[in-house]
């Protein structure tokens, strides 16, 4: 009686953990077809909200911004943490140890601190304001999450490997390719999807690093919230959701697909 009991909280429980993340999901998605532009009710059924984001200028511009912000910002950051990563891991384990504490502050520090400490080093350098000064704010508070995720596949390395390929003939350069990277490269793409879903959801650094008439995703939706949210966002949000589930689907089911071949 004891466990039913238990396993019937157990389902409970998981129930209203679903209910409370996927039900405001649901509810914009179904708001996302709704003819009317009142949220009270429910006016039919249409695709209008749809066509209209995709003749809106301004939304498109903005999520134009934040797709190349994003990938720009993860890449570039991929590649300096790669770098960093192989440095660390050749240092003393004290210097190694103290060089990842100090790594690791941004990402404790909260990102209002962040984001006015980078906006009034722009003012010192008397850098303008817009896409360049965004994409390095980004890129700034992207390399700890990339080193976090590359720096433990590191520390799985057998360094006899890369040793062995340097008696046999290979350089410094081919020894890495051949031998390291493909060993790091499952941290390498973790922290680059890292990197891309940090820069796409951020809006506090942003807020405080965009130049003016600049907007990004985040900072266009809490400009429309003022004023009220237009549908295309509705509609523009359900997109994103179902582009991101299509792709965790896809990653998922790879894996599985090679096991079965």
């Amino acid at each position: 009686m004891n466990k039913k009991l238990a396993d019937c909280v157990k389902n409970i429980y998981i129930a209203l953990i679903f209910l409370f993340l996927y039900a405001p999901i649901a509810t914009l998605m179904v708001l996302s077809f709704n003819k009317s532009k009142t949220r009270a009710k429910w006016g039919g059924f249409t695709f209008k909200w749809y066509a209209e984001l995709f003749e809106n200028e301004i939304i498109l511009e903005a999520l134009g911004n934040t797709l190349l912000i994003a990938t720009l910002s993860a890449l570039i950051a991929t590649m300096i943490g790669t770098v960093a990563c192989v440095a660390m891991n050749g240092m003393k384990k004290r210097s190694r140890a103290i060089l990842l504490g100090i790594t690791n502050i941004p990402m404790l520090n909260a990102e209002i601190v962040t984001g006015i400490s980078l906006m009034l080093l722009f003012i010192s350098m008397g850098l303008r304001f817009g896409l360049g000064t965004i994409l390095l704010s980004h890129i700034t508070f992207n390399i700890p999450y990339v080193i976090l995720s590359i720096m433990p596949r590191m520390k799985q390395l057998n360094p006899s490997t890369y040793e062995a390929a340097l008696d046999l003939g290979a350089s410094h350069v081919t020894a890495f390719f051949k031998v390291v990277f493909p060993d790091l490269l499952p941290g390498i793409l973790s922290g680059f999807l890292m990197a891309f879903t940090m820069s796409l959801d951020d809006f506090i650094i942003t807020h405080f690093t965009k130049g003016a008439g600049v907007d990004t995703l985040s900072t266009k939706i809490y400009t429309e919230v003022k004023k009220g949210i237009k549908p295309e966002m509705y509609a523009l949000s359900t997109l994103i959701f179902v582009t991101v589930l299509f792709l965790l689907l896809l990653v998922n089911m790879t894996p599985s697909r090679k096991k079965q071949s």
